[in-house]
């Protein structure tokens, strides 16, 4: 009995290690391949100026306050944030597992429970939206100008990430500091499908050079180098 619990268990861990290893490559290979490499140049003058911006694990969409196309104003509120300051620029948008959002402001605040559910899917989203003044170009922030058409489908592809794409749904009392809020989103988070997944989709939204898929940052920023 206890040599078959051992094989049993043998088994069970050759099982995981092989799917990790699998994961990891399989990450690693795929987030290489460019999709949509051959988009044409817009000039400045008719583009729109968007930024990918990380902080070394996430990927938000960084995207103008307003312009001719849309104004976020109505929808994600200055209010709605600590410090209510009107005098912004930029608006960034994540996507990610709402449990880990407000749970986790900290690595050390991650609890077992909170990052097995967002690992296996079964738990809520929401979306993060912080606002800018100004932003500055570098290694985790790279601007990206797209077509007025390109950024309507970003648009669009930001707003139907809400759970009401209309009225998006505050999430209150809850930050990381003055300038930024949480709203109730669609979808869950997983293994296969992460904050940086949903960034990168975005992209493709928007006809721009992204991952044919992937989950981490870097994935992303490997095509704006």
């Amino acid at each position: 009995m206890l040599k078959k619990s051992f094989k049993i268990l043998g088994w069970t861990l050759f099982g995981i290690f092989s799917f990790l290893a699998l994961y990891v490559t399989s990450v690693l290979i795929i987030s290489k391949i460019t999709v949509n490499s051959d988009i044409a140049k817009v000039e400045e003058q008719d583009a729109v100026p968007i930024y990918i911006l990380s902080n070394g694990v996430h990927t938000d969409i960084v995207v103008p306050i307003k312009n001719e196309i849309k104004d976020w104003r109505s929808e994600i509120q200055f209010n709605q944030t600590q410090s209510k300051d009107s005098l912004m620029n930029y608006i960034a948008f994540g996507w990610g597992d709402k449990g880990f959002y407000l749970e986790t402001p900290e690595w050390a605040d991650l609890k077992a429970s909170t990052a097995f559910k967002a690992a296996f899917g079964i738990s809520s989203s929401a979306v993060h939206a912080t606002f800018f003044k100004q932003l500055r170009e570098g290694d985790d922030c790279k601007r990206i100008l797209v077509s007025k058409d390109d950024y309507q489908k970003l648009v669009n592809y930001i707003s139907n990430s809400f759970s009401d794409p209309v009225h998006p749904e505050w999430i209150q009392g809850h930050s990381y500091g003055k300038k930024d809020a949480f709203y109730e989103a669609k979808g869950s988070y997983s293994l296969f499908y992460t904050c940086n997944t949903w960034a990168n989709n975005a992209l493709k939204a928007a006809n721009q050079k992204a991952s044919l898929w992937t989950v981490y940052d870097k994935g992303i920023f490997y095509h704006y180098k």
